[in-house]
């Protein structure tokens, strides 16, 4: 479920168009002398139809309706029937369950293969689930994964994220004892904190929209596209372009490299890149994009800005339309000065082993915030370009 960093961007654009339904004709009434035998009934009947049929055309005229309606509306934001198309992903309540759950079962087994890098397992627990365990090359990985998951949470964005918790690997303890034999095979460190993401059948691969392929696949990064030049795009493509607005936003915020900034720095030599299966991004059963993987968010990521804002930048301007509850969480965020703040409440409410592993140091705390600006002054700079038009 891991992989290595590509990416792609996004656009923006609107739905098909539903066809009306006719009344069928009136029925025919009987002959020329036969008796009018069940008559009211008869005619209770056509009205019940009739009145079926009107509310059919009238619930089918408002989707057509909705498939008129602007894409984008104040200039910079999605419209509401756009975001109402979107899918649901992991719902909230699932999210809140999977830590208690997952912590309270025992591992029934270890399996490589399907999590990613070799230091990684499948479980299965004994619940009958299965969970993917990542063991970070550094403490620092499991860090960024973990605080890139809760950062998600505050931005509103954690339903495209598959359910996460951590865990301690203790081979003597009630949760690790059935794969002790195992844990001493996989040269992991006794009392290491690894995290349990939860397992999602179904998952399959997804490569950048058109255009945004075919612009990066020309050795180009990406331009970005304003609201007035969204015509003409299927619904599908524009539900998922809702999703990818947040994705590049994330990403930036995160300066997780390891999706979208990777595939930017590997058009140098490799002018395809954009057109194959985008890295850590898969598709759920329900259509939706999961952001796999986020390991190389926050810490990491924020070690390495020189090497990589080169290329978030471009990507985060790249992208002019937003979820305006994304945007509005920006803004409060920027308003408050609280980024840190409020991932740290979430993170230490929601996490009992945060202490394990720790927050982010002052310097990465004071990063956030100043990435948290830059997104708001972006997202101002594409409300006055929009008003300008």
């Amino acid at each position: 479920m891991e992989r290595g960093g590509r990416a792609a961007l996004g656009l923006l654009a609107l739905g098909a168009l539903l066809g009306l339904c006719a009344l069928p004709p009136p029925a025919p009434g009987p002959e020329r002398g036969e008796p009018r035998r069940g008559g009211q009934k008869t005619f209770r009947a056509l009205l019940a139809v009739g009145r079926e049929q009107q509310q059919q055309q009238q619930q089918e005229e408002e989707e057509e309706a909705a498939g008129r309606a602007a894409p984008v509306r104040r200039g910079i934001f999605w419209s509401r029937e756009l975001e109402a198309r979107v899918p649901p992903g992991f719902a909230a309540e699932e999210a809140a369950s999977w830590p208690a759950a997952a912590r309270a079962a025992r591992v029934s087994s270890l399996e490589r293969g399907g999590c990613g890098r070799s230091s990684n397992r499948l479980a299965r627990l004994s619940d009958g689930s299965r969970a993917c365990v990542r063991y970070g090359v550094s403490p620092e990985q499991i860090q960024g994964e973990a605080l890139s998951y809760h950062l998600a949470g505050v931005l509103g964005m954690q339903q495209r994220l598959p359910p996460m918790a951590l865990a301690l690997v203790e081979p003597r303890g009630r949760q690790w004892e059935p794969v002790r034999e195992e844990l001493r095979g996989s040269l992991w460190a006794e009392g290491a904190v690894v995290s349990l993401t939860r397992w999602v059948d179904n998952l399959t691969a997804v490569v950048a929209p058109a255009p945004w392929g075919a612009e990066a696949g020309g050795g180009r990064r990406p331009q970005a596209l304003s609201a007035a030049e969204l015509g003409g795009l299927p619904a599908a493509q524009l539900v998922e372009l809702v999703q990818w607005s947040d994705l590049i936003l994330f990403d930036y915020l995160t300066a997780n490299f390891d999706r979208l900034a990777s595939n930017l720095f590997s058009l140098q030599w490799d002018p395809r890149v954009m057109r194959r299966a985008t890295s850590n991004l898969l598709r759920g059963p329900d259509g939706g994009l999961v952001f796999m993987d986020n390991e190389a968010g926050l810490v990491h990521g924020y070690r390495l800005l020189a090497v990589w804002d080169p290329y978030h930048e471009p990507l985060l301007r790249s992208v002019c339309v937003f979820r305006e509850g994304t945007a509005r969480r920006v803004a409060e965020l920027h308003r408050r000065r609280s980024a840190a703040a409020e991932l740290r409440r979430r993170y230490r409410a929601r996490e009992p082993l945060w202490a394990h592993l720790g927050f982010l140091s002052e310097r990465q705390a004071e990063l956030l915030q100043a990435r948290v600006d830059f997104v708001h002054r972006h997202i101002a700079h594409c409300r006055a370009q929009a008003a300008a038009l």
